[in-house]
């Protein structure tokens, strides 16, 4: 008998599914019949050997251009760079993005290698060529062993959630990267930055000159510093968004962290060349290292306005956690700005500028815009976001993790953490275990200290009298009485930023305090039996023959006669 012809695509099955979403043709139903859409296809990668060839050496275009500052080029004041630049990125044909949202992601540390960032970089050349393995080579040597590698360039990581809420205030090799571009590699006493724009008296300074405490008084203030892409994967898991594996590395609860930075106020630097002149309101911040966007070569720029700097709430910091800032942070001079997304914390700072309007570079004017729900890929203007200046009101539970087994005695033990942006500062924390029905509060002895621009860690003795599946649910709430939305849903947005819903996660509870669940554990562990996974059938069996008919022997029969 001849096998019968199998029509159906391969993966059949996990494609109707939604397991393999990014297969999934779109239907067109604007007509009289239903039209399949096929998903986009790519070109394999090539490139163009003559544009390449009339472009010239590289290595002569994008030489060192700073004594002691390796892997950096200035692009802001050469517009005839950029130009080249833009030539040689499009003389390409790139590979695509990875499919990590609507496909499965990718089981490895780093998580993502940011293929084509590196391509690009080995692409212009010059002072850029070596720039992805140096800074991987900074990862290996400044961050903690069991750091999370979430893109290898440029580099995103977070600690395990075992770490993330160990200490309240974040060691410097655990605290979380979120890196733009690749690590330039500046020696301080080459080190010098401008400022100028619209203030009187445009001038440099060197470290030495800010550090100068008969000119600028120290400051030391403990800041929690988040990315807008915290828990951003509780986004992806559910509902899929702008993707690209550098703005939308799917972050866990662990890009957060808390330091103590030393430095001065950006007024009193503002202060000594004369002040502001001719309607200056915000301060655009260069950092060294270069980003991509849309074929085009810039510096990372991003801008806040002058009523923050005014409130002493924008430092210049040299100092992180009582030592010189790590490389990977920023050294030798990083911007702190107290209560904002991590993206405006400048790194590797070498520029302010005073201007009239926010900055028109991408990162501020076309990414991290927390858009209205119904505006997506296919309706979308930059204008329709919110510019994300202020964090809001968040928290999460770092211990047990979601679809974990809990073995306990009436009381499940959780941990996490609560922050809320703007030097607003979490109030109280609440924790439920039946989805959001109930809740309890944590007591204000398991909160780590109060501060004005720090998250607050804590600890609870969850009640959990119930077996089986419970969602536990954590929220906070700020001292101007914010809370966080219930749901992933409600926060949901086509950048995936800011996940500040109530954090949630399913966990399967056994209470031991039950005595048939105690004396079966006993028999699992004399057996030598794991628990785990719950999913794997039993290999014993829970019931003795003799058991079963002393039940029926003392209960009505399962079916009646009459």
């Amino acid at each position: 008998m001849a096998a019968p012809k199998i029509t159906n695509r391969p993966g059949e099955w996990k494609i109707e599914q939604g397991m393999s979403g990014a297969e999934l043709p779109v239907l067109d139903m604007t007509g009289s019949q239903i039209r399949t859409l096929a998903p986009q296809t790519f070109p394999a990668p090539a490139k163009d050997e003559e544009a390449l060839k009339s472009i010239g050496d590289r290595d002569a275009l994008f030489k060192m251009e700073r004594k002691g500052w390796k892997g950096f080029v200035e692009w802001e004041n050469y517009p005839d760079k950029k130009a080249i630049a833009r030539k040689i990125l499009t003389s390409y044909t790139w590979p695509p993005n990875p499919e990590f949202q609507l496909g499965p992601i990718p089981a490895t540390n780093p998580v993502l290698p940011g293929i084509r960032w590196k391509m690009w970089h080995h692409a212009i050349g010059g002072e850029l060529q070596t720039v992805p393995d140096d800074s991987w080579d900074l990862v290996q040597k400044e961050k903690h062993p069991e750091m999370l590698h979430l893109l290898q360039f440029p580099y995103n990581g977070e600690p395990p959630k075992r770490l993330v809420t160990d200490k309240a205030i974040t060691p410097n090799s655990l605290h979380f990267v979120r890196n733009h571009g690749g690590i330039p590699i500046i020696d301080s006493e080459d080190f010098s930055f401008d400022m100028d724009g619209l203030v009187a008296n445009p001038r440099s300074f060197t470290l030495d000159e800010l550090m100068d405490e008969s000119k600028f008084p120290r400051v030391e203030t403990t800041v929690t510093i988040q990315c807008s892409g915290t828990r951003r994967i509780e986004q992806i898991l559910k509902y899929p968004g702008q993707g690209d594996e550098v703005p939308q590395a799917p972050w866990a609860e662990g890009a957060i962290g808390t330091a103590r930075y030393a430095g001065i106020s950006l007024k009193k630097v503002i202060k000594a060349c004369g002040g502001l002149i001719d309607g200056a309101k915000h301060l655009e911040f260069y950092g060294a290292d270069t980003y991509f966007k849309d074929d085009k070569v810039m510096n990372y720029l991003v801008s806040v306005p002058w009523s923050k700097v005014k409130a002493n709430e924008v430092l210049l910091t040299w100092e992180m956690n009582g030592e010189p800032l790590p490389r990977i942070h920023g050294y030798p001079l990083r911007l702190v700005v107290l209560g904002y997304i991590g993206a405006r914390s400048v790194k590797w700072l070498y520029r302010i500028k005073a201007i009239k309007n926010p900055s028109l570079a991408p990162v501020q004017s076309q990414e991290y815009l927390y858009f209205p729900q119904q505006t997506g890929k296919h309706n979308l203007k930059f204008t329709d976001g919110i510019q994300i200046q202020e964090m809001p009101v968040s928290s999460a539970i770092m211990s047990p993790w979601t679809k974990q087994v809990v073995i306990h005695n009436g009381k499940i033990q959780c941990n996490g953490w609560a922050y809320s942006g703007g030097g607003r500062w979490p109030e109280r924390v609440e924790l439920s275990m039946d989805g959001g029905f109930n809740w309890y509060t944590v007591p204000l002895e398991n909160l780590s200290e109060k501060r004005k621009w720090t998250w607050r860690t804590w600890k609870f003795e969850l009640p959990c009298d119930v077996e089986g599946w419970v969602e536990i649910v954590c929220r906070c709430w700020d001292n101007a009485l914010n809370t966080q939305p219930s749901n992933v849903r409600t926060s949901w947005n086509w950048g995936l930023h800011v996940t500040s819903s109530c954090h949630r996660i399913s966990v399967y509870s056994i209470n031991k305090s039950r005595p048939r669940t105690k004396a079966r554990l006993e028999e699992f562990e004399k057996a030598g039996v794991p628990i785990a996974p719950i999913t794997v059938p039993y290999a014993f069996s829970p019931q003795s023959w003799e058991e079963y008919n002393q039940f029926w022997d003392k209960h009505d029969p399962r079916d009646v006669d009459e």
